[in-house]
């Protein structure tokens, strides 16, 4: 029977992958949005509407963000697991993490809809 260790950053490749598989399709929105904004022929209300209208990048846009928020999760919760010794607290900070990035996301997919 295998034990898992329910304490400490041991979550291994799939964490590890899951976190640069996001980098990675954050650098290449990052591209991609700076090539479409540059590409504006002004910056205006307008202009960044008109970018957002297309259902594909904003959908893209969605990704990017969820891509950022499950990141930032990933490293926290090991910076977390790894420094906060006291079950309570790291429970605590893990639940205020959580709930934060998910409201973010919430966020996000409200301003992004409403474009």
């Amino acid at each position: 029977m295998v034990k898992r260790q329910p304490v400490g950053a041991h979550y291994g490749l799939k964490d590890w992958i899951a976190q640069r598989a996001t980098a990675v399709f954050m650098a290449i929105y990052t591209i991609i949005f700076a090539v479409c904004a540059l590409a504006l022929p002004e910056f205006s209300y307008e202009a960044w509407s008109g970018l957002f209208s297309a259902g594909l990048f904003r959908f893209l846009s969605f990704l990017f963000f969820l891509s950022l928020f499950y990141h930032a999760w990933i490293g926290v919760r090991d910076i977390w697991m790894d420094y906060v010794k006291p079950s309570g607290v790291r429970l605590a900070l893990h639940l205020v993490t959580l709930f934060l990035l998910v409201g973010y996301a919430g966020w996000a997919a409200q301003i992004l809809w409403r474009l």
